[in-house]
């Protein structure tokens, strides 16, 4: 071997004794006991230790009134008033205690209780690996700090992070609610706890449930995914992301939210709603819709904004800009949509237009009045500029009603019976039993009264000041057959619940719809909040 050879051979080995070195364990030191003694016969190669024992391994501090130290294993047995101190940060107390200092791990057992300034771990048997500052128990814990107390019957504690992990059933009691989950992450310093599989949060004021959610217990802030909900006594509030702030009541959801009001048998519906339940007041846009049930028939309220306040028995619900209605026999539009539990009044304002059947009605303002007894539709007022119109059953004529004010009556939720009063005009196309046209009346009078039947009006009877005739088709022009403000808008009528949208909202819907499938099968549903706070919580202690 030449001196080249020998030389690189020789710094190589040299290294390599020092990583041994480096990497080998260091030796238990005992500081302190009262008396120490060796007894082969009672416990082969092992120093007996007695009274005021203290013993030191690599910055931990292990005392107790009595050990077995075996110094070939490098190993600790010890008994009676068990204490590990490591640093100023962690305190582990037993009745009894292992300690191996080769692979630096202890075991406690008896009455354990583990402190830091943050918190304090109680249980029967704990393990401590101090090489990854990691401790776990598999009997019933108890961990405490000062706003919270969580039970379970597994744990995890991660020193560095002061994170506790839970896999199995978990509560968290705080004065304010009670958490409950299988798999949990609980961070000691922040409060921040992250929820996974089935959890529930539960409180005097209400209920949450979800499958993948977090908490902040300091600020009382949570964000909710998948199957999430908030339950309250009146109210059941869904969607793909919840928010919800327990300091003010307030509570926010996003995409695919649905809100059932259980007193009054209403759902409302759309992809971002704001409740606030202090002030019995929530908002609900994209895409948004009311359903309230009406002897056994659902009533669908639209807008590009839904606001419902007040107590349940006195609910409003107010539809914004391009206000939509409809039922099974009816449908309208207008600007605005206000409508009353207390009083059972829906007004129509600003434009309004109704179908009812094949019957067009507009005016400057419409109501819809409910009977407080039956719940079911009672009258109807089309206040100024009433219009009615019905196409002809036939031909291609249109009837039709003009005047100041209609008021109009329902049975069965189906109107039946109008007056339309002062300054009241007609056309008219009247048939025989045969359906045959026998001439088109028009005419004027102070009010008219209508029968109706369905799509077709049944009877006309005309009250003072009646002025007009019955003409024949070929004698009244096809100009004179329509009175002044007519406007067929028949191809506007909503004829199912999905009608009540306009295109871009259902646009809207369809993408927020594919996204939330998208999501869901990749399994990684963002989380804001989460997000904001991962930062905070996985800096390592300086």
């Amino acid at each position: 071997m030449n001196k080249i050879h020998f030389l690189l051979f020789l710094s190589f080995f040299l290294a390599g004794i020092h990583t041994l070195l480096a990497q080998a364990p260091k030796k238990i030191n005992i500081e302190f006991s009262d008396f120490a003694d060796v007894n082969q016969t009672e416990i082969p190669d092992a120093l007996l230790l007695t009274g005021n024992v203290r013993i030191n391994h690599d910055g931990a501090i292990l005392t107790c009134n009595k050990a077995y130290y075996f110094q070939k294993e490098n190993y600790i047995k010890a008994f009676g008033n068990v204490q590990i101190v490591q640093g100023d940060t962690l305190f582990m107390n037993s009745k009894y205690a292992e300690y191996n200092g080769n692979i630096k791990q202890a075991y406690a057992t008896g009455n354990v209780v583990m402190r830091s300034p943050e918190m304090t771990l109680s249980t029967d048997t704990l393990n401590f690996d101090r090489k990854i500052q990691q401790a776990f128990y598999n009997s019933n814990g108890t961990i405490t700090n000062k706003d919270n107390t969580l039970k379970s019957k597994s744990g995890r504690y991660y020193a560095n992070e002061k994170k506790f992990q839970f896999l199995t059933a978990v509560t968290i009691t705080n004065p304010k609610y009670v958490v409950k989950s299988n798999h949990l992450d609980y961070y000691n310093n922040s409060g921040h706890s992250y929820l996974f599989g089935p959890s529930t949060i539960t409180s005097d004021q209400n209920f949450i449930y979800t499958e993948k959610g977090f908490y902040d217990s300091k600020k009382n802030v949570g964000h909710f995914l998948r199957k999430s909900y908030i339950k309250y006594k009146d109210r059941l509030i869904e969607g793909d992301s919840l928010y919800y702030n327990r300091n003010i009541e307030f509570a926010s959801a996003t995409n695919n939210v649905k809100i059932t009001d259980s007193i009054n048998k209403g759902i409302i519906k759309g992809h971002y709603a704001e409740m606030y339940k202090q002030k019995d007041s929530m908002f609900v846009t994209k895409r948004a819709v009311a359903i309230n049930l009406v002897d056994k028939d659902s009533v669908y309220i639209h807008g590009k904004r839904l606001l419902v306040t007040g107590k349940p028995d006195n609910r409003i619900v107010r539809a914004f800009d391009n206000a939509r209605i409809f039922k099974t026999d009816m449908s309208g539009k207008c600007d605005s949509i206000h409508s009353s539990q207390k009083t059972n009044l829906t007004q129509l304002i600003g434009k309004p237009i109704l179908w009812n059947f094949d019957n067009q009605m507009t005016g400057d303002v419409m109501h819809l009045i409910g009977n407080d007894n039956t719940q079911k539709l009672d009258s109807l007022k089309v206040l100024n500029n009433a219009f009615l119109v019905s196409k002809d059953t036939l031909g291609t004529g249109y009837n039709q009603v003009k005047g100041l004010n209609l008021f109009g009556k329902f049975r069965d939720n189906k109107l039946y019976e109008a007056d339309i009063v002062q300054n009241t005009e007609v056309i008219y196309y009247m048939r025989n039993d045969a359906h045959e046209l026998i001439g088109i009346n028009k005419n004027v009078s102070s009010k008219i009264n209508l029968t109706l039947d369905g799509n077709t009006i049944d009877t006309m009877t005309f009250f003072t000041n009646v002025d007009g005739d019955i003409y024949p088709e070929k004698d009244l022009p096809e100009n004179a057959r329509k009175l002044r403000g007519f406007i067929w808008r028949g191809d506007e009528r909503m004829k199912t619940k999905d009608d009540i949208f306009p295109p871009e909202e259902n646009e809207l819907n369809d993408k927020i719809i594919k996204a939330s499938k998208d999501e869901l099968a990749k399994e990684n549903i963002p989380m804001k909040i989460r997000k904001e706070t991962l930062n905070y919580d996985k800096k390592k202690k300086k």
